[in-house]
């Protein structure tokens, strides 16, 4: 391919951490005395400052409030000929919330900083200190008025004509700068000095004389737009997408949904690790000729001795299928994983060595999430102030997601150790060397184009692990399979988790992980609906769409990275409405090794349960066994009541399986499942002569034909 240099490319950095610039056509200047207040929920301590609000033109004029090291607030004013800084005594409570309100007062001559903790039996702390014409002076907690007073009414907090855009949450209005992890709401700016009792007004929602500019975050949550809702309306933006649709200083419980009761949702989640972007330039284009082959490819990068290499996708042109099969490659799914630092790698320095020594024995991907957080970590990850990552995107390197990237060491247990892309190259390879042409379609397409895309073929082969889906996706696959497509679900764990993506911007992802499933982390309570769509987000199963509806299994347990083997029914061999599956196939278990966790039975299991929607018509064919209790093995949360009980009655034991299955349906389609992650791991066992490529040859050529 045509590779075309834009630009020379360079070192870059990465952008992190989310604020807010508002006044985007500038805030009304100049300004003499003035007041700011918002409430402020503090996530994490950190040895840096962390910036609140800031207000300042490059020649140091201005209001700016920080949380200091020790967990103080320090708010200073810059006046043209020097500085006053006043800082609370005592620290603020992290994960709690305070009104802190800063006020300048030329009639004065003090700069007053508030903080009223929103606990019981808090009080307010006042401190204050005297504006003079010299530097900085010290904070107390009682200065008299001085008769500097005409030092600030002359010389403005912004002159007239400055240009700086109030940012909130970052030292500067151009760059995440000194970011502040926690929750802010409703900010408020006032063109005068607040008396206590008016500041009180403000609160209990009452109007006041000089509003300049108030920041109602609950609003347009979807968007990156904040909204002023003050008489200038100097609306803002927000930048790298920190998190929205969580709970206020006011949330009270009796709802969970911010859109019956927003006023109970106007705070904001800001994180120094939240990226949305690395906004970095274009360097090189690749032209893709006409009637290329539909394939997974990499752009290869070297510089300096060192290799990096770009997976991509080429997929047929819109409405022009050029092949009987398509295979739908989890690209949703791999963002959601994308940088996964593994909590082994965190914890166990065992593991980590192990990992790093074999993949320097393979020549495997050199580089690990875990050692390269600044890239931004996957949605199986916290944030920095341990808060759920719940945003991401694809414009950002995804180290995990590369040709050799290598998830688990240990490879006399765990084989291949491969997960997600990579492990899809068991499948792609094996499709190759069986002679299926068939085309390669992503998520993205299936999402945007729907039911039109899937009616061109015949069959539709998913990966190992197509986990996460929106509503069209799901709408698209039971459209098609029930209009006569066929349907090959390979993998363990599908169909689980519902998200959404940004409506204006391609690549970020949300997902909530509320009320049950196999999580990273849980939700705050009141905090499981989207920002990006608001609706309730969580598993499938819980938003009356289990796998199961789909696909007839549904997911059931999970293990460590061990696979086992299947034993087929021997009723199956003897009905003919299935019995084609086993054509050349003898023995009575097959899948006992392969790549992925040497079996093609493991790690992720699904199995039948028609009380959550397998159809009636479905057969179990083969289901596996012997899944030893040190792997070790558990049931999902959403199966299991008590140590010794679980939902659907069945012991623990009997729940921990995978059943490989058929159906067929009213409309003329068929879905063939295997309910194992690592059953495409066995494809190339043996250079694909082995009892589990036989069954899938024989699946996706009665379906293609």
């Amino acid at each position: 391919l045509a590779v075309s240099t834009l630009v020379e490319p360079g070192p870059q950095a990465v952008p992190s951490g989310s604020y807010a610039v508002v006044g985007i056509g500038g805030l009304p200047l100049p300004l003499s005395d003035c007041t700011f207040t918002v409430r402020l929920h503090p996530t994490l301590k950190m040895s840096r400052r962390q910036v609140v609000l800031s207000w300042l033109d490059e020649r140091g004029r201005g209001l700016e409030l920080e949380l200091t090291p020790a967990l103080t607030l320090r708010g200073r004013i810059g006046i043209g000929s020097g500085e006053a800084a006043v800082e609370s005594r005592g620290p603020v409570p992290l994960n709690a919330w305070s009104t802190v309100t800063l006020t300048a007062d030329s009639t004065e001559g003090t700069l007053f900083l508030s903080v009223t903790a929103l606990t019981a039996h808090a009080t307010a702390e006042t401190v204050s200190t005297t504006l003079s014409a010299s530097a900085s002076a010290s904070a107390s907690a009682s200065a008299s008025a001085s008769a500097s007073a005409s030092v600030l009414a002359s010389a403005s907090v912004l002159a007239a004509g400055g240009s700086r855009r109030l940012s909130l949450a970052s030292g500067s209005d151009q760059a995440p700068v000194d970011t502040f992890n926690g929750r802010l709401e409703n900010p408020k700016l006032f063109s005068r000095a607040l008396s206590s009792g008016e500041v009180a007004r403000v609160w209990a929602g009452e109007s006041v004389d000089g509003l300049i500019g108030a920041w109602d975050f609950s609003r347009e949550m979807h968007t990156r737009r904040i909204i002023d809702t003050g008489p200038g309306g100097h609306h803002g933006e927000l930048v790298n997408t920190p998190t929205r649709a969580v709970t206020g200083s006011t949330w009270t419980g009796h709802e969970h949904c911010f859109r019956h009761a927003p006023d109970q949702y106007g705070a904001i989640h800001f994180h120094d690790d939240d990226l949305d972007d690395c906004r970095w330039p274009a360097t090189h284009a690749i032209t893709i000729p006409e009637g290329f082959k539909s394939d997974a490819y990499a752009l290869i990068l070297t510089a300096g001795g060192l290799e990096e290499n770009i997976p991509f996708f080429v997929v047929p042109p819109r409405g022009q299928a050029r092949a009987k099969i398509a295979v739908l490659v989890s690209t949703y799914t791999y963002t959601i994983y994308g940088n996964h630092a593994r909590p082994e790698w965190m914890l166990d320095a065992q593991w980590r060595e192990a990992h790093i020594a074999q993949t320097k024995a393979w020549n495997a991907y050199p580089y690990n999430p875990g050692a390269h957080r600044e890239y931004g970590l996957s949605t199986y990850n916290y944030h920095t102030d341990g808060s759920g990552i719940a945003l991401v995107t694809w414009r950002r390197p995804m180290l995990n997601l590369r040709i050799g990237y290598i998830t688990y060491p240990y490879p006399e247990i765990r084989g291949s150790g491969l997960r997600h892309y990579p492990a899809d190259s068991h499948l792609l390879m094996w499709l190759a060397s069986k002679g299926h042409e068939v085309d390669l379609i992503t998520d993205h397409e299936l999402h945007h184009e729907g039911r039109a895309l899937l009616a061109q073929y015949k069959t539709v082969v998913t990966g190992s692990h197509p986990e996460y889906h929106t509503a069209q996706m799901l709408d698209a696959l039971q459209a098609y399979r029930d209009t006569g497509g066929k349907l090959v679900y390979l993998g363990g764990n599908g169909f689980y988790w519902k998200i959404a993506l940004d409506p204006t911007r391609d690549g970020l992802i949300e997902i909530r992980r509320g009320e049950g499933g196999i999580r990273a982390w849980a939700a705050e309570p009141g905090e499981y609906y989207n920002q990006f769509d608001a609706e309730y987000g969580g598993l499938w199963r819980r938003n009356a769409r289990p796998p199961q509806k789909l696909v007839g299994v549904g997911f059931t347990a999970q293990g460590n990275f061990v696979g086992s083997y299947y034993r087929i029914k021997p009723e199956a061999r003897n009905n003919p409405r299935v019995s084609w599956i086993f054509d050349g196939v003898t023995a009575d278990t097959v899948g006992g090794e392969g790549f992925s966790g040497r079996g093609a039975a493991g790690f992720e299991l699904d199995r039948v349960d028609k009380r959550l929607g397998s159809p009636e018509s479905a057969v179990v064919v083969a289901a596996s066994e012997n899944h030893p209790p040190e792997a070790p093995w558990m049931l999902v949360p959403e199966e299991q009541l008590t140590h010794i009980t679980t939902i659907p009655g069945e012991t623990h034991k009997q729940l921990i399986r995978a059943d490989m299955t058929w159906f067929d349906c009213p409309g003329g389609g068929e879905v063939f499942s295997v309910g194992s992650i690592t059953f495409c791991g066995a494809l190339p066992v043996d250079h694909f002569d082995n009892d589990i490529s036989r069954i899938l040859d024989n699946v996706i050529r009665r379906f293609s034909a």
